[in-house]
């Protein structure tokens, strides 16, 4: 099943869909005590879906955020190896852990905003394992399906100047608002039979940027979920955006990073298509 939140911002709905196309109206579940952030609120939906006719056509209306008012984002830095590779580092012998805040989340079209003195904005495709089920110090990768929701495309936009040339940590070139694109729905995990076979795209104005698989990842989807748990509690609507493979903007030589006007597309298989376009900052455009 897909989850969608469809609607102009703030009057969202949130609908149930069997092909991303057309959706079922799926408020009165929740209503009545479905959460869509927990394993069996997400059931509940599912059986609703199942019961139902969709009728709300997805292909003209807004997408918002799947999810209403997500947790924390737990970012997982140099997570592929041809990744490691262009930025000239070694491969990390543990994750590399950073934090984005929850209101950096938004609708997958949604404008993303160029912060205030950018030199360097980037984009990042990435795989997001949302959580359903409260986790803490499993004992093994194994356990981790059994907590995971499902997957979502994540567009971890960076600005680089802020994130490695300001000093101190990687947060503030992390947290500019509107920098993380999410949806355009949560696959929930049944649909997903690996998620370590998944082709990830993104495209800048058209021209391929990045064209990888999550098969090169370092550290997998069930280990990431553990080894989080070992250090944070996870709870239900909390994300992790799993790293982004080779391809990024200061990766070339020349960087190739984002300017005011440029649209940037990203697929993940049988999670959809994100396509946002870069605005300037409402202060830089009335200079």
């Amino acid at each position: 099943m897909k989850f969608l939140r469809v609607g102009e911002p703030g009057q969202e709905i949130e609908v149930a869909s069997h092909d991303g196309v057309t959706g079922l109206d799926v408020r009165s579940v929740i209503l009545e005590g479905a959460d869509p952030c927990t394993l069996e609120g997400m059931r509940l939906i599912e059986d609703a879906l199942s019961a139902g006719t969709p009728d709300i056509d997805l292909t003209d209306v807004r997408i918002g955020s799947p999810l209403a008012h997500p947790g924390k984002v737990v970012c997982v830095g140099l997570n592929y190896r041809q990744h490691a590779a262009e930025a000239g580092m070694r491969i990390p012998d543990e994750p590399i852990l950073f934090m984005k805040a929850p209101y950096t989340v938004q609708g997958p079209h949604d404008a993303v905003v160029i912060p205030l003195g950018s030199k360097k904005t980037d984009y990042e495709v990435e795989l997001a394992v949302v959580i359903g089920r409260k986790a803490e110090y499993l004992s093994s990768p194994e356990q981790s399906r059994d907590y995971v929701l499902g997957y979502a495309i994540s567009d971890d936009v960076s600005e680089r100047h802020f994130q490695l040339e300001r000093g101190g940590q990687w947060d503030k070139g992390k947290n500019c608002a509107t920098f993380n694109p999410l949806g355009p729905w949560i696959a929930t995990a049944n649909e997903v039979a690996d998620p370590q076979q998944l082709d990830l795209s993104l495209l800048v104005n058209g021209e391929v940027r990045q064209n990888s698989s999550t098969a090169d990842m370092i550290f997998d989807v069930d280990y990431l979920v553990w080894y989080v748990s070992q250090f944070m509690t996870l709870l239900p609507g909390d994300v992790i955006n799993t790293g982004t493979p080779q391809g990024v903007g200061s990766g070339f030589t020349p960087g190739k990073f984002l300017s005011a006007g440029d649209v940037v597309e990203i697929s993940i298989t049988g999670l959809g298509t994100q396509r946002h376009r870069f605005v300037a900052h409402d202060r830089e455009a009335r200079s």
